[in-house]
């Protein structure tokens, strides 16, 4: 099960896909692609911290870890 809300989503995909009507497959992709890259983001952010010897994930390491991640 999705922990991103599909709704969500769709008015994203709506909103900066030129208002065109999205499919309730498509949103799923896009809903799996986001959660991938959230968990991804994540991971490298959890690495930075834990350079940093923190048990916090911050602004900073969440930045560095978008530049890893590109």
């Amino acid at each position: 099960m999705a922990d991103l809300p599909g709704a969500a989503v769709k008015r994203l995909l709506t909103k900066h896909g030129g208002d065109l009507r999205t499919s309730s497959s498509a949103v799923g992709l896009a809903v799996a692609a986001a959660e991938n890259y959230i968990a991804r983001l994540a991971q490298a952010a959890s690495e930075c911290a834990a350079k940093d010897r923190r048990k916090t994930i911050m602004d900073a390491d969440i930045q560095r870890a978008k530049e890893q991640l590109g």
